[in-house]
């Protein structure tokens, strides 16, 4: 008998210890989850720019007949090469497009944190502001994913003439706590990243996206975000995966976009 309660407390010790084990991994490898960046160059218009903090950043500058740009921010994984249908469309409503890609991602420089996200996206609205002369009225700032997290934070600071967020989570944590519920996310994540809290801050035109079907980042961050954000405001409900929600759902996610810009966008 007292064999057999060994055994069984041998067995709840190294379940525990393997838990703890998992936690202190998930905890030290989290930034490894969020960031995943990839070298991958194409050649448009380069462009390079410094922040604050020193740190050299590579983008994209795509011109168009056009008083307007879009201020484009993409998600965690890949960089700027692999969102060509986004600038193309854009490129299509005949705008103009700075897309860029955060520190540690394609040919940018540093390592991905969230304050260096922040950082550099300072950092890419001075240049569109200062170097290439470019008003706050005529610049839009659009994020998917985690890009919507960071553009919801410039939305705030900047004051933008429209946002444009799209399959974004309401906080870092949320969408831990919603990924992994058997683990104590919230006490151990190092990431904020809070679009809920910035969202209520943003009195300008804002547009949403979101897909039921996304497998990635539940809709119902969508859904909160949009009743938490300020008039006036547009919501499109996508269809399809996380990564391409926009492109299967076609001409409806793009009369939607189109119109808005339309509506709140002087002088395209």
């Amino acid at each position: 008998m007292l064999r057999i309660v060994q055994s069984f407390l041998w067995i709840l010790l190294s379940i525990a210890v393997g838990y703890l084990l998992l936690v202190v991994m998930m905890y030290f490898l989290q930034s490894q989850m969020i960031y995943f960046p990839e070298d991958v160059g194409l050649s448009f218009e380069d462009v390079t720019f410094i922040t604050e903090d020193d740190v050299n950043l590579h983008g994209w500058f795509i011109p168009n007949d056009s008083n307007t740009t879009v201020l484009y921010f993409h998600g965690n994984a890949g960089n700027i090469s692999g969102r060509l249908q986004t600038i193309q469309l854009l490129h299509n409503f005949g705008l103009n497009v700075f897309i860029f890609d955060y520190r540690g991602y394609g040919k940018s420089e540093g390592r991905p944190s969230e304050q260096g996200t922040y950082k550099d996206a300072q950092a890419a609205w001075n240049y569109l502001v200062r170097v290439r002369e470019i008003e706050n009225d005529n610049i839009v700032v659009m994020g998917r994913s985690l890009g919507g997290a960071v553009t919801s934070w410039l939305a705030v600071q900047k004051k933008p003439v429209a946002t444009i967020l799209e399959s974004t989570f309401t906080s870092a944590a949320d969408l831990g706590a919603d990924l992994y519920p058997w683990l104590p996310v919230r006490s151990i994540i190092k990431y904020d990243y809070n679009t809920l809290e910035n969202i209520k801050q943003i009195e300008h035109p804002i547009f949403m996206a979101h897909s039921k079907e996304d497998e990635i980042i539940p809709y119902e961050h969508g859904e909160t975000l949009f009743e938490a954000a300020n008039e006036p405001k547009t919501f499109v409900e996508l269809r399809g995966s996380h990564g391409s929600g926009f492109w299967e759902t076609g001409e409806k996610y793009r009369t939607a976009l189109q119109g808005f810009l339309n509506n709140n966008v002087r002088n395209q």
